[in-house]
């Protein structure tokens, strides 16, 4: 015999062994897929050792106890049991996977079985499905039907129990009574009416036997309200901060405050806000929680209020001269209260003034704070110019060279004469000059009480709930 080599090209022979290559490879796993399925589901070896020397009848023993326990089951009418060396193998017809498998389980539990050999046929057939599907539909009708005397008894008494609640929680004058909050009253209507809802519901639970049930809701409902407390954790904070503050009371309403920066008077305390009215007129609304952690100034309370300013005098003045000065007009102003007196100190020394600082003391109630002091910064500079104190102004030292300065006294020449007559002109302007008393509303430092009659008619809507309650104790 005669080998003749034939020669192809490279590149076609690389591509065709790589293919051949490939579909073995798949036809391998292919080929390998089914027969691992098989051996799952061929059959089940029970755990345990194998005895050398088996029964004569163990056998015959263990085939009619896997027949008698076949026999109870309907699904496994179908099934025939063999036993050869205690290797049971199982054939017949069973509808589906699941059946199959309960089968094997059941020849595997029973004593004396080395393995269970699998050989059932699975029909998959659409009446042996659903025909189990039916029955079991029907059996959970039939078992709703029987317990429906007894379901409907145990939702009427839900619903009993949780009706009274509700009529209890909504009995606003008992709760009022109670407690003057009406914030705190609606908390416990809120309160009662949640527990006459768990205790029908434990109730309806009692009748239908299904206690156990309880405990299972409980803990669903404590993992779920975890969660939502995290969820909501801003509106939780915001909400405890309502109740602490309708406890503590920290103002009244018409009260003048500061809430770290916003300022306003007090118009109410809602359930989630409070609110101000700025000096400005326009409506505020601070989150309770914010307010709660804030750091709260509050004008009102204490009608005597101090106001300060500063005004310079010139180096060369006597800066004492010119703190008695200003305290001996402060103490003839009417709205400038005695006790505490006035006082005078000196602030600060400048390159060209003494900054000397005035203290006073007005009543609130009596005196505008903002008025009282604009009035008494022009009583004061006014009697020290009269004192012949005077207010200087900056001073700047300006350097020029050689050329610039020859250039600047070359213009001045030239404008001497026109200058000279201004100067004149000003000097009898000043000289004339006389200080006229301004009409009466200006020196009126009455308050205004503008703000607090839009805050009165704000707060005569009786439909918004306050929780500022004046028979409280205020923090």
């Amino acid at each position: 015999m005669r080998i003749q080599a034939i020669s192809l090209p490279q590149h076609n022979c690389t591509k065709t062994v790589s293919c051949h290559l490939f579909l073995i490879l798949a036809l391998i796993v292919a080929a390998g897929l089914p027969s691992l399925t098989q051996a799952q589901q061929n059959g089940t070896e029970p755990a345990g050792t194998i005895a050398l020397e088996p029964r004569a009848d163990s056998d015959a023993l263990i085939a009619e106890r896997i027949i008698s326990i076949f026999k109870q089951i309907p699904h496994f009418e179908g099934l025939h049991v063999s036993v050869q060396s205690g290797v049971v193998s199982l054939t017949g017809q069973v509808a589906n996977e699941s059946q199959a498998q309960r089968a094997l389980k059941l020849a595997s539990r029973v004593e004396g079985a080395i393995a269970v050999d699998d050989r059932i046929v699975r029909t998959l057939g659409l009446q042996d499905n659903l025909n189990p599907l039916w029955d079991s539909l029907q059996n959970t009708l039939q078992g709703w039907a029987r317990a429906l005397p007894l379901l409907l008894v145990a939702l009427s008494v839900f619903a009993i129990v949780a009706f009274a609640g509700h009529r209890l929680a909504d009995n606003n004058p008992l709760w009022s009574r109670l407690t003057k909050n009406p914030f705190l009253a609606e908390l416990a209507g809120h309160a009662v009416r949640l527990i006459t809802i768990l205790t029908g519901l434990l109730l309806a639970l009692n009748i239908l036997g299904a206690t156990a049930l309880m405990g299972t809701l409980l803990g669903g409902a404590g993992v779920l309200g975890l969660a939502i407390s995290f969820a909501v954790k801003d509106s939780m904070e915001n909400y405890i901060s309502s109740i602490m503050l309708s406890i503590r009371q920290p103002f009244r309403a018409q009260e003048h405050v500061a809430i770290n920066e916003y300022e306003g008077v007090v118009v109410r305390l809602t359930s989630r806000s409070t609110v101000l009215m700025t000096l400005e007129g326009n409506h505020l609304r601070i989150p309770n929680s914010t307010v709660f952690k804030a750091v709260i100034l509050n004008y009102t309370r204490n009608p005597q209020r101090r106001f300060d300013f500063v005004l310079g005098v010139d180096a060369a003045d006597d800066p004492a001269q010119a703190i008695q000065t200003g305290l001996a007009v402060l103490q003839e102003l009417e709205w400038i209260l005695e006790d505490p007196e006035p006082q005078g100190i000196i602030d600060s020394v400048g390159d060209s003034n003494i900054l000397i600082k005035f203290l006073a003391w007005i009543d609130q109630r009596e005196s505008d704070y903002g008025k009282a002091r604009s009035l008494s910064i022009r009583a004061t500079k006014n009697a020290l110019e009269a004192k012949g104190f005077t207010l200087p102004e900056p001073i700047y030292r300006l350097r020029f060279d050689q050329s610039s300065a020859q250039a600047a006294l070359a213009a001045t020449d030239t404008q001497k004469l026109p200058a000279e007559a201004s100067k004149t002109d000003t000097g009898a302007v000043t000289a004339s000059r006389t200080f006229t008393l301004p009409p009466g509303d200006v020196l009126d430092v009455r308050p205004n009480t503008n703000i607090s009659k839009q805050v009165r008619e704000e707060r005569s809507d009786a439909a918004v709930k306050d929780l500022l309650d004046d028979a409280r104790p205020i923090e």
